[in-house]
């Protein structure tokens, strides 16, 4: 389960689709870029369970941003 999950748009400019994410998970923060394809880049590092850290950030991202 992600904890703490936050996101920022990269830009002033809100129009420009891109987010700057941040989340624990495992107790280890992680950070990352959240494209407007939904591909994320990692910051400080890879998830252990990657995919399924996937799928958690996708919904999360469809409920907060592309409702």
């Amino acid at each position: 389960m992600l904890q703490h999950f936050k996101f920022t748009p990269m830009f002033e400019n809100r129009q420009l689709p891109g987010w700057n994410i941040s989340f624990f998970y495992r107790n280890e923060r992680i950070t990352g870029e959240y494209h407007p394809d939904g591909t994320i880049t990692w910051g400080n590092k890879q998830p252990e369970d990657e995919e399924a850290v996937k799928v958690m950030i996708h919904e999360l991202m469809l409920y907060h941003v592309y409702d």
